[in-house]
């Protein structure tokens, strides 16, 4: 299983079209690195592409992916759609825009999403309805809770994260209906695991289980206090209120990350109001102090690599804390003990 962030931004992009906060500000004078809006792509072993989330940006981010060597099975057909699926977390324009994009797709979209997504995509912002007149669309169901499979060894389990309708759909919510999932991706095949949350309102002790149980999480690093729109007088509602948990603050999610043992902690869906995208911020540098990366676009993730990592990082904390020795004897120990793991992977990858 292989994951690249198509775009690492929140609604809006960075810059902004039309924000001049310092964030924006600072990237139009070359000072800071330009991010698409939210979107990842999970490969599967079998060589097949699955889009999360379709954003505005998704003919800029399909180019990248095409320049990157991407999609080579299907570059001698006409007009043919790159990817298997397309998975939406939730109904909002930012990650769903991207569809109407993708009309001219000579196959019909093939998109997963809970049943409220589906509503809100036929009547709110009716996508779905127009593209009946293009391309089309073959729609199935991902609800919080079930698991299905995407491709020979790899499944996808949906779990609920949000009860917030988009603005286009607040009449029309029914009273706790999930709007938003997450989603933790599997390969059964290595046995490597990841899950995405763009959209993270809290971390409970059922959330911080999941991500204990992944090998990478991605998670929503949209804003740095609860206040921020309100403070730099650009918006009126808090995080909080837009189903959005804060880093910073005692309650904040960067604390609760820095104690989780996964292996690779990144910060997507990022608002370009949000002073970690800009790499010499006191912010950035307490993320990073919290072994927490901050997302940008086209990083790419290999999995193979972090089942490895995750499995020598915990068995090396195990012997540490079982023997009563210093560090470097701990490492030594460490890699006789190891080094036939060692071995075994890197000829399974040349293999």
């Amino acid at each position: 299983m292989l994951l690249k962030i198509l775009g690492a931004s929140a609604g809006g992009g960075f810059p902004q079209w039309n924000c001049h906060c310092n964030g924006c500000e600072t990237v139009r004078v070359g000072q800071a690195q330009t991010l698409t809006q939210s979107s990842v792509a999970i490969q599967a072993g079998d060589g097949s592409w699955f889009l999360v989330n379709a954003s505005p940006d998704v003919r800029q981010q399909i180019e990248q992916m095409r320049l990157q060597g991407c999609f080579p099975a299907v570059e001698t057909a006409k007009r043919t759609l790159p990817f298997a699926g397309i998975l939406l977390t939730d109904a909002e324009v930012d990650h769903t825009t991207g569809l109407m994009l993708l009309r001219e797709s000579s196959q019909p979209l093939k998109v997963y999403s809970p049943v409220s997504v589906k509503l809100a995509l036929t009547t709110g912002y009716p996508l779905f309805s127009t593209l009946q007149n293009y391309c089309g669309v073959e729609w199935s169901a991902l609800e919080s809770g079930t698991v299905i499979s995407l491709a020979t060894g790899l499944e996808v389990e949906a779990f609920a994260l949000s009860t917030k309708p988009p603005k286009y759909m607040v009449g029309e919510a029914l009273a706790d209906e999930i709007w938003g999932i997450g989603l933790t991706f599997r390969d059964l095949t290595r046995g490597s695991v990841i899950t995405y949350t763009p959209g993270l309102a809290v971390i409970d002790e059922a959330m911080r289980s999941r991500f204990e149980a992944s090998d990478c999480i991605l998670v929503d690093g949209t804003f740095w206090t609860n206040e921020e729109l309100p403070a730099l007088g650009i918006g009126s509602r808090t995080a909080l209120q837009m189903g959005h948990l804060p880093l910073s603050g005692e309650d904040g999610s960067l604390k609760q990350l820095a104690k989780l043992s996964t292996s690779r902690k990144i910060l997507v869906h990022i608002n370009n109001t949000n002073p970690i995208l800009l790499t010499n911020s006191p912010e950035r540098q307490l993320v990073e102090a919290a072994g927490v990366e901050v997302g940008y676009d086209g990083l790419t993730l290999e999995f193979q690599v972090f089942i490895l990592c995750n499995y020598l990082y915990r068995n090396y904390l195990s012997l540490k804390s079982r023997q009563s020795l210093g560090r470097k004897k701990s490492l030594k120990l460490f890699f006789v003990l190891n080094i036939d793991v060692i071995i075994i992977f890197i000829l399974s990858i040349n293999a």
